[in-house]
Order: C-alpha cells, then structure tokens, then sequence
C-alpha cells in the first residue's frame, strides 16, 4: 500500500475527481489505483471563499513497489506500513486488577485488561450512562443536582458530555488503535481521517455504552454507584479498597488498582493525601464560556457565505493572546453549533462547560476562555490549594446567579464597558436551567476580568466579531483540567505505593479524550507487566 500526502484538491469533489488527482500526482493512469482510503482529511481556508481540502491518502495500485522507487526521493509519497496494537493474554493472577473511574482513561485500561484474559472490576462513583443522561437533563430542566450522577461523574467521564472531541497534542502510535475502537462500538467512519475529529455528545453515548457491553462480555465487572473510600496497604504495598455502593461499605481485595479518578473528585484526592499518598499541585485554568452567533464565525473563518461551498460544517477556532501583565487567555474546547451546559457535580457550586452534537447545528458557537493558574495566583504551595481555589470562584459564581443554578451571564460590550448589563441582544444565552445578568467583576478576581477584557480585545483583531456587543460570556468554567497531580514513577506505579497506577486526566497525565484513553491503556500496559 502506497501513502500519498499532502494532495490538495477542492472542498466539492467527486469520487471521479479524486481518483483523477491522486493518478496525476502519481504520473499514472486512473485505472491503476485499485482503491482509495482516506488516512487524513483537513479543511485549508486560507485563501477563502475558496476553500481546499489537503489529504493523506492510502492507495492501492499495481506495481506498487515500481511506484515506491520512482518516488523514493518524495517524502509525501511513502509505503504504509500499518500499526497494529498488540494486547497480551495473560493468566489470571490471584487477584483481580481494579479500576477505578470509567471515564476514557478508565475505559480503555479497562478494555485492555478484559481483553487481556484479566477479568477486571470497575467501581464507577456515578450511574450508567443511560441513567446519567437522564440526571443531567432533570438538572438542566429543573435545577436538581445529583452529585453522584452530572456532568462530571458517572459512565463515560466528563468528556462524554461534551463535543466528543477528539484532537489532541500528543504524538502516540496507541491514539489509531483507541479511534479503531470507537468506530467499532458505533462512533463516526470519518473520526479515524478527520483532521480534527469529533463524535458529538449524541453518539458518543451510545458509543461507551457498546465499549461497556464488549468489556462485560470479556468478563470484565462494573459496579456502579461504587465510591472509593480507602486505600489498604501494608508494607508500601497496596491490598486492597474500600468502597461505598447504595449506602453500603464493601472491600475488594486487590494488588493493582488503575485510579483514573477524573479530575472532579475532590473527596477522593483528600482520602489520598490522609493516607500518604504523594500529590503536588499542578498548573490548571479557569474562565469563562463566550458564545458568537454559529453564521459569525463561518463568515470570518470561510468567507462570504454566497461565494463558498454549501456543505461546509460548522467552523470553529483556536486562539491564545499573551499579555504583558504576565497572564495569558486562550480558547479552549470550542464547540461549534453547540450549547454552554451546567457542569456542577456538588451542591451550591455553580460550573459550566460547552457542548455538541455530532451534527453541530445549534445556532450559536461557544468556547472556553481560560487563564492559567499557578501556585503565584494560589499564594499557597499545599498540593489541594488548587481545589480550594476552584471551589472558592463555583460559590461566588453560585450566589451571583442566584443561588439557584441560573448562571451569572453578561454581554461583551457590557463587560469591556464596565456597564451592568441590562438586557440580552441578537444572541441568546443557551445555558439552562436559566440565567442572571451579572458583571463578571461581582464574582471573579480582578487578574481574571482583566484578562478576559484585554483578550477578547486581541482576539477581536484575529476573528471580526469576536468582541461584538451581543456576544454571551457565562461563568464560571472551572474544571478544564486537574489543580492535582498523584505522583507516578516511570512505569506509571505511584511513588508511594505500589500497586497503585494513578491514571488519566484527573491524575495530572492527560488532557482530553484521546489523551486520557492512550494513557489508561499505558498504565494497563504496565500492570499486566508485572
């Protein structure tokens, strides 16, 4: 097989055309590819409205090896070898491995161990996913928080309430392996080329419902409502967990436990720290959610809308602006055609997040605005100072909605005017169960509206409308990432005890779906080593 890079046709092709491309920048005939697959799709706007599509393509064509030589000097014409990602069989230990959280690092260190011959037991403090769903939306609808089952906790970790995303910064060969397994429970074909994948919140659910069942049928155990309560261990060794499931304590005796915890469960990270478990604070960020008009930055990322293609999806951006006041803001999880959510996992906190549907075709955009925090915005080197920082911003931003789960929101022009904000315009703020017009002054530091205003000044001069009057800012996003880390050696075993391999994003080690996926696999890895 032949890999082809970097062929730039237009947005709107044919099956015709592209076979008829790919053949001339091969100096061959059409009727010598025998198939095409995409490996790699990505949208180029910058020389809109004329809008390119640049692809890596997986060619099958006769005598290949012939093609490979005439082309052995051009790096975007290469032989593909393809990954295949190997899963031991194991014979069953004593004991079973548990893992702890069923989040996408917990998922995956699961689905590994299962396939593995291992067996293994989950305990996941939340519902299932189906049962989840129907929480939030109750939460959404009528302000009734459940603080075992939200957007944060329960089956599919927090990422599963929100776009799907699945970009991600890291460079792992585990990342094809973990979209193959998505495609295979139910997830989108085009995830495994799109330069920028997504799954949407819809389908995703359906998704960690299928990797559930395959766990199950390989004999993997799932408890949920299952709540760690403590670690046993004796002689710097780990033996065993207490858990609470319906009111109940129970015990699991165990010598590997995978603690992918996620990055909200803020009681587990104080039973760690009682029991002498290694922690240091890490950096993390805190913000607001902005949302444009959806048709607003389609105009400003492609173009006039009458001179571009019809079917282009929904556009979304990624920004970052330093100051010299010593902070930075940047865009995060943005989420196109979507909706800001209510994010809050424990009573009287008020958080927020973005999310999407696989279609993405709400009326507005909206993402993240975070500015990172560090031990010199914190005053305090305790390894849960950031966790108290956090909670510090949800209770103010609490109160300031109303003491009802309304979130405080306020238009950019009233925010960069220093105005209280009065009415809403031409965008609608999608935060349910509802909203209060609030100066974000009223609960946020002054380094963090500071911020917020010189930013979206900047960034108004990257995308047209940015900074316009109407736009929404709701707050607060204040779980973007973990304030913690639990200390990990090289083979991912705590420092301080073994047996015990702190995992995923709410460790400190991940930073999204597929980064949290590829390291809850890792730290399988390195459990069925031993």
């Amino acid at each position: 097989m032949i890999k082809l890079m970097n062929l730039v046709i237009p947005f709107s092709y044919t099956e015709t055309q592209l076979y008829e491309a790919a053949a001339k920048r091969l100096h061959i005939k059409v009727k010598d590819i025998e198939k095409i697959q995409y490996l790699k799709k990505s949208i180029d706007a910058r020389k809109k409205p004329k809008i390119s599509v640049v692809l890596t393509l997986l060619l099958q064509v006769k005598q290949e090896s012939l093609l490979l030589k005439r082309f052995s000097s051009d790096r975007n014409v290469q032989e593909y070898i393809p990954y295949v990602y190997p899963i031991p069989s194991c014979t069953p230990s004593q004991h079973r491995p548990v893992v702890v959280g069923f989040g996408p690092a917990g998922i995956f260190a699961t689905y590994f161990l299962a396939k593995a011959g291992l067996r293994p037991i989950v305990l996941e403090r939340g519902e299932c996913v189906e049962q989840r769903q129907k929480d939030v939306n109750l939460f959404r609808k009528t302000g009734q928080l459940n603080p075992a089952s939200n957007v944060q906790f329960g089956e599919g970790g927090a990422g599963t309430f929100s776009d799907g995303k699945l970009t991600t910064g890291i460079k792992d060969p585990r990342i094809r392996f973990v979209l193959e397994t998505f495609v295979a429970c139910g997830a989108p074909e085009e995830i495994l080329y799109a330069a920028k994948p997504h799954i949407g919140t819809d389908r995703l659910i359906q998704v960690v419902r299928e990797m559930r069942k395959e766990i199950q049928d390989d004999g993997g155990e799932i408890h949920f409502r299952a709540c760690l309560k403590k670690i046993e261990q004796k002689n710097g060794k780990l033996t065993g967990l207490v858990y609470k499931q319906d009111g109940r304590d129970d015990q699991i005796e165990t010598d590997q436990c995978i603690l992918a915890i996620g990055h909200s469960a803020r009681d587990t990270f104080s039973m760690l720290y009682d029991n002498g478990i290694c922690l240091e604070q890490k950096n993390f960020a805190v913000g607001m959610r902005i949302e444009h008009p959806q048709h607003v930055i389609n105009r400003t990322m492609y173009g006039d809308e009458k001179m571009r293609p019809k079917d282009l999806p929904a556009a979304d951006y990624k920004l970052v602006v330093h100051s010299t006041r010593g902070h930075s803001l940047y865009t995060f999880c943005m989420c196109p055609g979507g909706e800001v959510i209510a994010a809050a996992s424990e009573q009287n906190h008020l958080v927020v997040n973005g999310m999407s549907n696989y279609a993405r075709d709400g009326k507005n955009a909206n993402s993240a605005l975070l500015v990172v925090i560090t031990s010199n915005e914190l005053h305090d080197f305790h390894p849960l100072a950031g966790i108290v920082f956090q909670r510090k911003l949800e209770e103010s931003a609490f109160l300031a909605g109303g003491s009802n789960y309304h979130a405080p929101v306020c238009c950019v022009g009233d925010f960069l005017n220093r105005q209280n904000p009065k009415v809403f315009g031409d965008v609608q703020p999608t935060y349910l169960p509802g909203v209060s017009l609030v100066l974000p002054d009223l609960y946020l530091p002054k380094f963090l509206t500071e911020t917020l205003r010189f930013g979206i000044t900047e960034m108004n001069r990257k995308i047209q409308g940015f900074a316009m009057h109407d736009a929404v800012l709701t707050g607060v996003e204040s779980r973007s990432s973990s304030p913690v880390r639990i200390v990990r050696g090289k083979t991912c075993e705590s420092i301080s005890l073994k047996g015990l391999y702190p995992c995923g994003e709410g460790a400190g080690y991940a930073g999204g779906i597929i980064s949290a996926a590829v390291d809850g696999l890792r730290c399988a890895e390195q459990a069925t080593r031993l």
